[in-house]
């Protein structure tokens, strides 16, 4: 029946809630909530309660990917071209724990990226299967030629409020996060509006320089695309974009975790000098993430897949097909962190940055979001969204 009570207890190895590591430990969910969470001997073996248990397993809370352009053969900043939906990307997504992402889309001229945006929008509402989409990540248009990375030049612009606020109002509230590069002429506007529609201003694809970078973040930038790529490297004099994120706990740094778009040694300079909770991990994947070797494409740019790399015809790497699910693990063995503050970087820190306070933590009262691994492989076992379980690994 619709309205039937499914009350489910989950019981594996230990917890990362990730506040904190609970052994021997179980989490106990009606339909789409947690009710309690601890130690297996605080629980009872009521009537009517199923029992998942897993032997050498670890829970985690679902992972949140909030910077991802693609996955299963899904472009999402060219829907009409792609072979798969973004239903496909859903379920794809939820493969590897994630429970929650955000589609990103590049530039692309601005009757593409408006059309583009409408269907992105009308595509996440019907989403019912699988990971959830939780916003629009736009990466573009207002972004250095200088760093257009594997973007297309001609396509990136100077800023447009006109047409920044026309995409604002296509989305209709589901642009979540908008890239800029801080030194092109009106970004303090175009901050100023992005606020104004709850966008959250976010720094990349830049040649910023101290004073304008922090002149962003004085008028409410709050985020930094992809740490370290895009932007102009550390120097001891001239300070730019990446020093000042690093210093500057009121912005929060994306880092890719795949393991090649930053080198380790700089995965751990990030994670010495930011806050625990200004530390996101994203995947920047594309549609070839979870798809064998080949020609794909992010928006009008080609790509190629050689060995599980994407990059264009000139080698430039462009995006990953590396998950959350496996490049977490980058930040504990090339940051040094705890296992507790890794899994923050995928599951309540970009829940909090998006203000979803009500999941990325395994706490009662919060959404059943759940993602169970093998304890020393790592391998995914399961993935709960809302209190279903949408994967199980049949070994």
């Amino acid at each position: 029946m619709a309205n039937e009570r499914v009350r489910r207890l989950y019981v594996v190895d230990y917890l990362v809630t990730p506040d904190e590591k609970i052994e021997n430990a179980a989490v106990l969910c009606e339909n789409d909530k947690i009710i309690a969470v601890g130690g297996l001997s605080g629980f009872t073996m009521e009537t009517q309660l199923e029992v998942v248990r897993f032997e050498n397993a670890y829970m985690t809370p679902g992972f949140i990917d909030t910077h991802i352009h693609g996955a299963g053969g899904c472009d999402c900043s060219a829907l009409e071209s792609s072979p798969r939906t973004l239903e496909d990307m859903c379920l794809t997504l939820c493969r590897c724990g994630v429970t929650g992402f955000v589609p990103t889309v590049v530039a692309n001229t601005p009757d593409a990226m408006i059309s583009n945006l409408g269907n992105l929008v009308s595509e996440m509402r019907r989403c019912k299967s699988g990971a959830e989409p939780l916003g629009v990540h736009l990466e573009g248009p207002f972004l250095n030629p200088c760093k257009s990375g594997s973007q297309p030049v001609e396509l990136l612009s100077e800023i447009d409020l006109k047409f920044a606020e026309d995409i604002f109002k296509t989305g209709d509230g589901m642009v979540k996060t908008m890239t800029f590069a801080p030194e092109l002429k009106n970004s303090d506007k175009l901050i100023e509006l992005m606020l104004s529609y709850n966008v959250i201003p976010s720094m990349g694809h830049s040649v910023a320089d101290a004073d304008e970078t922090l002149r962003a973040i004085d008028a409410g930038a709050t985020r930094c695309t992809h740490l370290f790529n895009g932007m102009q490297p550390l120097h001891q004099r001239d300070l730019g974009l990446a020093s000042i994120v690093l210093t500057d706990n009121r912005v929060t740094a994306e880092l890719i975790i795949d393991g090649r778009h930053v080198h380790p040694r700089m995965v751990d300079l990030a994670c010495r000098c930011k806050r625990a909770d200004r530390i996101v991990g994203i995947s920047d994947g594309t549609m070839a993430a979870m798809m064998p070797d080949g020609e794909y494409h992010i928006g009008k740019t080609a790509i190629k897949v050689i060995n599980g790399f994407s990059q264009t015809a000139t080698g430039a790497l462009a995006g990953t097909t590396t998950m959350l699910n496996s490049g977490w693990h980058s930040l504990m063995s090339s940051g040094h962190l705890a296992e507790t503050r890794a899994a923050r970087a995928v599951t309540a820190n970009p829940a909090a940055e998006l203000k979803l306070e009500d999941r990325g933590l395994l706490r009662p009262g919060l959404r059943a979001d759940l993602a169970v691994f093998e304890r020393g492989t790592n391998r995914l076992l399961m993935t709960v969204v809302r209190g279903s379980i949408v994967y199980r690994s049949e070994e």
